[in-house]
């Protein structure tokens, strides 16, 4: 397996497994700064996920769904992120290391590190909200999100 798609699947896993911890109804939970909810950032991720799809690989789009804040739901965004996730991993795997993203500069490693970022930013925000919010999640869970040999 291309490193980069394994990498991208071990991340996405530990977006899965912090969104399978959260209670349904505190979905909607918000940091005090305001800004986007628990479910609104799952959503971005997804959104931009298929921002980058469009732009690098449309074809890839194909039964990957947009949808909109007011239909958020736990089973739909673990559905879409799965779906998603699926097709980044599919164009990592049409591109050989440190080779050409279209629309990305300079090249797929740098794609990757990317996402990672840009997710892991709102995986903090996820959990900034969640704990403010009076519903934190377990330490198991929070221990789990680094356990990347495993996930």
């Amino acid at each position: 397996m291309n490193p980069l798609t394994e990498t991208w699947k071990i991340h996405n896993n530990i977006n899965l497994y912090l969104l399978e911890s959260i209670d349904e109804a505190h979905l909607s939970d918000t940091a005090v700064s305001k800004g986007r909810n628990v479910g609104e950032q799952f959503l971005h991720i997804h959104k931009v996920r298929l921002m980058w799809l469009k732009v690098a690989a449309p074809e890839l789009l194909e039964g990957l769904q947009k949808f909109e804040k007011e239909e958020i739901t736990k089973s739909l965004l673990i559905t879409e992120l799965k779906l998603s996730a699926f097709a980044i991993a599919h164009l990592l795997d049409k591109t050989q290391v440190d080779g050409k993203i279209k629309g990305f500069k300079p090249h797929s490693t740098a794609f990757l590190g990317y996402l990672i970022s840009h997710e892991s930013h709102h995986r903090g925000q996820i959990m900034l909200c969640l704990k403010q919010s009076g519903h934190a999640v377990d330490k198991k869970v929070q221990f789990g999100l680094w356990e990347w040999g495993t996930r």
